[in-house]
């Protein structure tokens, strides 16, 4: 079976080999036949060491395809259906579930600690327990969400984690209120998708805030009122808000310095909303008379902070009803073997996002 192969943590470059086998497989299991995948930063994140993933290992976490075969135990699904990858599944039984808050289930992570292919040389980990850059993956059942026969399996890889991401930050995290002013720091496929929730929320204002100019641009296209480089943020902050601040700001890069900027372009009893992952090494820095005195809300979104399942349905209707823009975020399309493209196209931000056909 074909696959991409990062050998070790630091590496820039992937290996696509045709000797790894998709292991694994048994009792509330089923293997995935993956027909299209995105790439999401937080592969890049995986390479480079920033998130921590073991290796060797498979990249690929947003990702949809077809059930092979299912293992014994599972319910649901069954040979043929059409599924998208959730890469944190909700166990619907640990504290976390119980309280709502299906996101920060810590299940799903064990996955990432579970070799889930081989090659003759030893076993070889997937991505956050999934490995969407193969052609095959053996999953937990509970990570193959069906979706409809209308959704296209490049939608439903978007939809598995940048989408969601991006559109929750805005719906279910910060709660955009209408008439507000937003700015979104970082306009990748997760800052395009904030920007269309801020609109669907009726954000009077929203600034894209991004240093690479088709990114900007492409803002545009997507609902941002305007887009400027990071330098002039604080013009535009001066200009719309008369210098107070915008009401909400998302910090979608994962880095100390944006998160920074992102708070204090954040008015007073404003909300700062954090999207982006980054590392564990990288110190967000604020005193303690500034966190007391402007009173502004720091609220970190992790992959859109609600029911995930529920997320998907939203994110599906929306696209269906035409009141979200998901096609037009694919702005390139490779085959496996040209992985190594892709990733060039994400760091230098050529791509929004490309769709990976396996």
């Amino acid at each position: 079976m074909r696959a991409a192969v990062l050998h070790e943590t630091g590496q820039l470059k992937l290996d696509v080999l045709d000797d790894v086998e998709a292991v694994g497989f048994g009792p509330g299991k089923v293997r995935v036949r993956i027909r299209a995948t995105g790439l999401c930063h937080s592969d890049v994140s995986a390479m480079n060491g920033v998130l921590p993933q073991p290796a060797p290992f498979v990249p690929g976490h947003e990702g949809a395809g077809e059930v092979v075969e299912v293992g014994d135990g599972v319910t649901g699904l069954r040979p043929g259906d059409r599924i998208l990858v959730c890469w944190l599944p909700p166990c619907g039984t640990c504290p976390s579930c119980r309280r709502g808050q299906g996101r920060l289930c810590l299940a799903g992570f064990l996955n990432a600690g579970t070799p889930n292919f081989r090659r003759s040389g030893g076993d070889v980990f997937g991505f956050a327990g999934t490995g969407t850059f193969a052609e095959e993956a053996v999953i937990d059942a509970a990570c193959a969400v069906p979706i409809p026969d209308d959704v296209p399996f490049d939608i439903a890889a978007l939809i598995g984690c940048g989408v969601t991401t991006g559109l929750g930050a805005a719906i279910n995290t910060a709660e955009v209120e209408a008439g507000s002013s937003v700015a979104v720091i970082g306009c990748g496929g997760v800052g395009i998708s904030v920007i269309q929730g801020a609109g669907l929320k009726g954000a009077a204002r929203i600034v894209a805030v991004d240093p690479i100019a088709s990114r900007r641009e492409a803002a545009l296209r997507f609902g941002a009122t305007e887009a400027v480089a990071p330098e002039g943020l604080g013009e535009a902050r001066k200009r719309i808000t008369g210098g107070e601040g915008f009401d909400y700001v998302f910090e979608v890069v994962g880095k100390s310095a944006t998160a920074r900027t992102a708070y204090e372009a954040t008015r007073r009893g404003g909300t700062l909303c954090v999207v982006g992952a980054g590392s564990m090494d990288d110190f967000l820095r604020l005193n303690m008379f500034e966190l007391f005195f402007d009173e502004k809300r720091i609220l970190p979104s992790m992959y859109g902070g609600g029911d995930v399942l529920a997320s998907y349905e939203r994110a599906i209707a929306l696209w269906r009803a035409g009141r979200v823009d998901l096609e037009s975020m694919i702005t390139h399309r490779v085959p496996l073997a040209r992985i190594n493209d892709a990733l060039e196209q994400m760091r230098t931000g050529e791509a929004l996002r490309t769709c990976v056909e396996i």
